[in-house]
Formats: C-alpha cells, structure tokens, sequence
C-alpha cells in the first residue's frame, strides 16, 4: 500500500533542501516517532501497525532512505521484493511477461507534517526508483484511488498505470488501488482494464 498525501503536503515555508541518504540502524527510532506524527496528521498507515519498528524493517526489504532536513529525519522510503499482497508486480508482469520478481515495490512512504512543501516526497520517490534500476529491478507501486492528488502527481511524474484493483485491507475495509510502474521505454501501451485481487490483512 502506498498512499502518497502524507509524502508531499501544503508549502511549510521556511527550512533548508532536504537530503537523501540511506537508512542506518540508529534512524529506525526517529522513523517511528515521524511515522506516529504521520498517522495523527494523515491516518498513514490505515491499518496501523502493532510494532512500527517491525514494520519499518520487516518483510522483503531491499532498502531503506530517509530525508534530513535541518538536522532531523524528516522523511522515509522503502524497496521491498514483491509480497504476497502487492498488485502492481502481478499487473506489471502480465502486461510485460517479465517475470513478477523482477519488480520491485516503493512503499512506507512519508514526510514529516512540520518539514513538508519542500519536495521530499518526490526526492525520496526518486531515490527509491534509482535503487531499483541500479539493481536490475522494475519499481511498482500503488495509491488509493482516493488520493487523486497523488494519482495525477504520479500521471504527471510519467508513471505508467498498469490497472485498478480492490484490496481487503481488513475485515470491514476495502480499497480501491490504482497501481503504476515506472516507465520502461517510450513504447509502453495503454493501461489494462480494472482487475480485482484480494489482499490479507
């Protein structure tokens, strides 16, 4: 799940560019803290995690990035292998007949409320589709198809949409996700039709 009006708010104002650098272990306790902040603000995760720290580090990691700004961590992103209830590598592989594990998924995206309208959203996105290429993967995601701020963000961005699908994010909770890729060449086709695909909570 990846929905993205938590990574890239209203202008903040003042403040110095962020800077993007890989996650170390002592970042993972600042993460938590700006996660929580996130989750108040945003309601990011839906689903909140039990322990946030595992969920921060756990699953198909690849990678993790953070953003600093003025000396804090302000923001994170994270490459995971595709798992068990990710739509984007299974529309991506249908679509290309390239294997779903060479995909790789940007998730856990999200930007401190008090360090946002400085482009950290899009700066963490881009780091994470670097580290993908540089590792021979295809970076997918998806977002709600709620947040249409962020599905024309990624349309204007170049993201390629691969289809819709509906989630069980919970007993009672189900979403509609538009999933996307990032582009592998100018002679991508039209987007699939809307799929329907299940995912545990």
């Amino acid at each position: 799940m990846l929905p993205y009006r938590h990574a890239e708010g209203s202008a903040s104002g003042a403040g110095t560019r962020p800077v993007v650098r890989r996650r170390t272990p002592p970042d993972v306790g600042a993460c938590v803290r700006v996660l929580g902040e996130v989750h108040r603000s945003d309601g990011y995760p839906v689903n909140r995690p039990r322990s946030p720290r595992a969920w921060l580090t756990g699953g198909a990691l690849v990678s993790a990035r953070v953003a600093e700004s003025d000396g804090r961590v302000s923001g994170h992103v994270a490459l995971s292998r595709s798992g068990a209830g990710d739509a984007a590598p299974g529309l991506w592989s249908a679509r290309t007949g390239a294997d779903a594990g060479a995909a790789a998924v940007v998730g856990r995206l999200f930007v401190d409320p008090r360090a946002r309208g400085r482009g950290t959203g899009v700066l963490l996105m881009a780091q994470a589709v670097a580290e993908a290429r540089r590792r021979g993967l295809h970076p997918v995601l998806d977002v709600p198809a709620s947040d249409t701020a962020t599905v024309a963000l990624h349309e204007r961005l170049g993201r390629r949409p691969l289809g819709t699908v509906e989630q069980e994010w919970g007993p009672r909770l189900t979403v509609t996700v538009r999933c996307f890729a990032a582009p592998p060449d100018a002679a991508a086709g039209p987007a699939p039709g809307a799929t329907r695909a299940r995912r545990s909570s």
